[in-house]
């Protein structure tokens, strides 16, 4: 199992709308970033992620499951953009703020951290562990 973390503006799809898209969850569509399409590509299905809320609220505030492998990108007609589907698997009594990671010596190297831009990325298993700890989420 691999772990990443999904980047959102909350004022365009938050925490409780990828919640409300239930057990069918919904295609993480309109990325245009090489980078992340490429991670995208690399998930199989069952890999989780973290759900980050961007802009002023820059924090962790659940957990999602990849529950469709790489496809096409429904918002275009352009072959390059792929995506794949999530569905939320639970969120985080405390959200994990970026200020939180980027004080903790154990996230130091974390993609988040140094990239604060690409909106999905890898997170490795001890940053995973360290962070589900820091949220009181039960998967650490």
């Amino acid at each position: 199992m691999a772990y990443w973390l999904f980047k959102s503006e909350p004022g365009e799809w938050s925490w409780a709308d990828q919640v409300a898209r239930g057990a069918e969850g919904e295609e993480w569509n309109g990325v245009r970033n090489y980078q992340a399409r490429n991670f995208m590509r690399d998930m199989r299905l069952g890999d989780l992620g973290f759900f980050y809320h961007s802009q002023k609220e820059k924090s962790i505030v659940g957990v999602v499951a990849v529950s469709a492998l790489s496809h096409p990108d429904s918002t275009t007609d352009d072959p390059r953009w792929d995506c794949v589907d999530i569905r939320a698997v639970g969120p985080f009594p405390r959200a994990v703020t970026l200020e939180m990671c980027k004080a903790d010596p154990a996230l130091a190297d974390m993609v988040l951290v140094n990239n604060t831009r690409l909106s999905v990325q890898p997170v490795t298993e001890a940053e995973w562990a360290r962070i589900c700890e820091m949220g009181g989420y039960p998967g650490a």
